[in-house]
């Protein structure tokens, strides 16, 4: 039987390029906000829950060293892949309870749309581990769907009843991952009693869309794939509909789409 933490990272197997070429871009507001908390240039910035490394290699101009963590193959590929060229951004394959770095030694510490797949508890004490005193560990989150246009919004989130439906009802999904909730993540940095300052700050960042990437805005969430991947064709009406109306709504135009961020901030 496998732990928590290996059965999220499985969640995330066979679908790395649609996640690389959907998700957004890692707004750069979350580096202007981390170093007024930080005070000075960064050191070291760590990444966990990196996924393809679009929330790493954004601190490469910024960091002298810059290292993401996944325990993804898949997603950890992509990530070396598309930082070849970039000398001070490296990858490991870890748990971000586990990281292996040295004592107080990281300034920053980032989770980009991953701290609900980790262990609240074991992770904040990795952090606490890993982190000088004065450094700094963001979580934040994009808002599911993009703002956009309200009739896209609510086909997407008629898909997501849908898959919510499915994870909750078949054996074999609802047992395939672990899930904690995002609500609580401000509570958890405070409690932890890690930090000697935590606050939430929200923003949003507008990106250029099309009726394909909006699609795969979609696809590219570990709870479509998983139900794909098991072959649980009652999702297909579903998911049909929900193509052929953003296609009809959309057509070949491009538009922007502004995705609203939550970031929860813990100050060592």
């Amino acid at each position: 039987m496998k732990d928590n933490l290996h059965l999220n990272a499985d969640r995330f197997k066979g679908f790395a390029d649609v996640y690389n070429n959907a998700r957004p871009e890692c707004p750069e507001k979350v580096i202007e906000i981390l170093l007024k908390y930080l005070g000075e240039s960064p050191s070291v910035v760590i990444d966990l829950g990196c996924g393809t490394g679009l929330s790493t290699r954004i601190w490469s101009d910024v960091s002298k060293k810059v290292i993401g963590i996944e325990p993804s193959d898949d997603m950890i590929k992509i990530a070396i892949e598309q930082a070849l060229d970039l000398n001070n951004v490296k990858f490991v394959s870890a748990f971000s309870d586990n990281t292996g770095l040295n004592d107080s030694s990281v300034d920053i510490v980032t989770c980009s749309q991953s701290f609900h797949w980790m262990n609240p508890e074991t992770t904040l004490n990795e952090v606490s581990r890993i982190l000088k005193d004065g450094g700094v560990f963001a979580v934040y989150d994009c808002d599911w769907p993009p703002v956009c246009n309200w009739e896209a919004e609510l086909e997407y989130n008629k898909l997501f009843e849908k898959v919510n439906e499915i994870e909750s009802t078949y054996e074999g999904i609802k047992d395939s991952f672990v899930r904690w909730d995002k609500e609580n993540h401000l509570s958890n940095i405070k409690n932890s009693n890690k930090f000697r300052y935590v606050r939430e700050i929200v923003f949003s960042n507008t990106e250029m869309c099309n009726a394909q990437r909006f699609i795969e805005i979609a696809l590219s969430q570990g709870g479509v794939q998983s139900i794909i991947k098991a072959n649980i064709d009652e999702i297909n009406p579903t998911l049909v509909s929900f193509k052929e109306r953003i296609i009809d709504i959309f057509g070949d135009k491009e538009f922007k789409i502004d995705f609203s961020y939550r970031m929860r901030i813990g100050v060592k």
